[in-house]
């Protein structure tokens, strides 16, 4: 590999990463593709200030070697553990970043609410990722013990969405 193409690679993945700040992202990732067999993929993440519960994220980029943002802490509160919605066994969480929405679309009813019986493949909610609706669906069937979310938040992968029992 040349060296100035080396150096567009290290642009390319700086200008990513600029983006991810100015638009307040968590995650974003690119396949790039100069040949057949020459190609440049990229994620590059970063953990967002927000009470949800993540696993720690670092930025990844080949041929550019990866370098960590930051770290969650090691040590995790013993009793904040036995409080947190993503560790019930009833847990609904998003399989994407994304903003949720509670109803399929303004002045409509929402698709849940506390108390409401659901079946195995009923619509949740929807996570919209990259203008794309996405149905979260129901795991199981059971009742909606709680709703941990709110319409329009914007939650990251594993957060939990959902208490269904």
């Amino acid at each position: 590999m040349s060296n100035n193409k080396h150096e567009s690679d290290v642009a390319f993945v700086r200008a990513l990463a600029e983006l991810l700040r100015e638009n307040d992202l968590t995650e974003l990732q690119v396949k790039r593709e100069y040949g057949e067999d020459d190609t440049l993929k990229v994620r590059v993440s970063r953990q967002h200030p927000a009470p949800i519960a993540a696993a720690p994220v670092a930025v990844a980029a080949a041929p550019v070697a990866p370098a960590a943002i930051g770290a969650a802490p090691a040590a995790a509160a013993p009793a904040g553990e036995a409080d947190d919605p993503a560790n019930h066994p009833g847990a609904v969480t998003s399989p994407m970043v994304g903003t949720v929405y509670l109803q399929s679309e303004p002045g409509v009813p929402a698709f849940i609410s506390v108390g409401a019986q659901v079946s195995e493949g009923d619509t949740l909610l929807i996570v919209e990722a990259m203008k794309t609706m996405n149905h979260i669906p129901a795991p199981k069937s059971g009742t909606i013990k709680r709703i941990l979310v709110g319409d329009g938040d914007t939650v990251e992968y594993g957060a939990p969405l959902v208490i269904l029992e």
